[in-house]
């Protein structure tokens, strides 16, 4: 992995200018410490905002400013920030996409000897694939909010009144033909929810494992482009197909927020997405298919295990003044104990999932996430960021290619993605130019060596 180029931290640059003044460090009066926190804006990061006050109670001397982003703008500025040494953080939300590049390149504090000095804060009880994909060189620099993979999310009472039957492994051939048995736009059903919103993180998170699972691969390990290729090309045009057919209306610009509200709400008849997602639509104050749901494997077609990996986890930039006061908050954050105080305070169901495995010994949780903690503990455990695919390539990651332009490449390619599903191209209109991006970016690698 290589740092940033430097036309890539030129347009970072641009992008933290409309950042300035998110956070200031310091201030809050005499011997009080402000540790500012970039912090994405799904549901569990809002739970931990409306618990942080207290954290405040028992550290006087600390007081936190959340800057709360969506997913798409959160990475960008967060990125932008870190990248050029911003410093308007003191703790950020990144994944297990940034934190072994970022951590290579010297931009982030490694939390081993913290999490060493920190008496309680057991850095083994995190789940292994999570703890391993947080390392660099054996020590983590990033500490998991919480884990996922992702899996099938279903309507168990539609499948039966339709005399269907979920397979215990399903194809995504399998899936297709369920969504369009169950699709009934009249209704206001629509036969499956996947994402169509632009961003690496967004469409590409379940697209990728479509075309991993189908055979195809971003990159040959020479670095030439395969976005054109014939499993890319049949990945592609199932997945438009599918959405476009059988999908939700609004799919151009539905992510994971819009896909979850239009689950919740009983107006999709399957999900496939993120496992973090069973835990919204078990909690009754926010779901209204509460115990209807039935949770499969991720679709698979040629290769076994399709499921992704992922981590929304906190990190320190090497440019906090508060390393120590942003640890303390940051340990609380991901401790044993918030996941009770979650679970006491506002739901066992909304505990943050698939980081501590003791956070499966809980009775309480255990009881409320008695449908979906195996099949997520499953899926995270079968999923290998080191062999995505069935052919050989040189990038790791499942649902993303671990290298920096990644976060460019992927949302260029993302759009064109988007731009098919919305009929505004053909499938093999958006793979041609999605090609010309990813060829570029090869060319930089190869020669390399790598």
């Amino acid at each position: 992995m290589r740092a940033l180029p430097s036309a890539v931290l030129a347009v970072l640059a641009l992008v933290l200018s409309g950042c300035a003044g998110a956070g200031e460090l310091g201030g809050g009066g005499a011997g009080v410490t402000t540790v500012t926190i970039a912090i994405v804006s799904n549901p569990q990061m809002q739970d931990a905002i409306k618990l942080s006050p207290q954290f405040e109670a028992q550290n006087p001397g600390i007081r936190l400013k959340f800057v709360s982003l969506a997913e798409n703008e959160a990475r960008a500025k967060i990125t932008a920030s870190v990248a050029t040494g911003g410093g308007e953080f003191d703790a950020v939300m990144i994944s297990n996409y940034e934190t072994p590049q970022w951590a290579r390149n010297g931009w982030l504090v490694n939390l081993q000897p913290l999490i060493n000095a920190t008496p309680g804060y057991d850095s083994q009880d995190f789940i292994p694939a999570v703890r391993n994909a947080l390392s660099y060189d054996g020590n983590m620099y990033s500490v998991p909010f919480y884990g996922e993979s992702s899996f099938l999310m279903y309507r168990k009472d539609l499948l039966e009144q339709a005399g269907l039957t979920m397979p215990a492994k399903p194809t995504w051939q399998q899936v297709r033909d369920i969504a369009a048995r169950l699709d009934d736009p009249s209704k206001g059903l629509a036969g499956i929810c996947l994402r169509g919103k632009p961003g690496w993180g967004e469409i590409l998170a379940p697209f990728d494992t479509v075309i991993n699972t189908f055979g195809g691969r971003w990159y040959d390990p020479q670095w030439n482009a395969q976005l054109q290729s014939p499993e890319v090309r049949q990945a592609a045009q199932f997945y438009v197909d599918t959405v476009r057919r059988y999908g939700e209306p609004g799919a151009p610009t539905a992510g994971f927020s819009e896909c979850a509200t239009q689950f919740s709400q009983g107006n999709a008849a399957m999900w496939y997405d993120a496992t973090v997602a069973a835990g919204l639509l078990e909690d009754p104050t926010e779901s209204k298919v509460v115990g209807k749901v039935g949770f499969a494997p991720a679709p698979i077609v040629a290769k076994d295990n399709a499921g992704w990996l992922y981590s929304w986890s906190l990190a320190i930039p090497t440019t906090s003044q508060h390393v120590d006061a942003a640890w303390k908050f940051m340990s609380w954050m991901t401790s044993k104990d918030y996941a009770k105080l979650v679970g006491a305070q506002l739901g066992w169901a909304r505990v943050p999932p698939g980081a501590r495995l003791s956070t499966y010994q809980i009775p309480e949780y255990q009881q409320a996430a008695a449908a979906f903690a195996g099949p997520t503990l499953a899926a995270i455990g079968s999923a290998d960021q080191q062999k995505p695919t069935l052919q050989p390539v040189p990038y790791t990651g499942i649902q993303f290619l671990g290298i920096p332009e990644f976060q460019d490449l992927g949302t260029r390619v993302s759009q064109q993605l988007s731009a098919a599903i919305a009929g505004q191209q053909t499938v093999d209109e958006a793979l041609a130019q999605a090609q010309k991006y990813a060829a570029t970016v090869g060319a930089t690698y190869q020669g390399e060596g790598s």
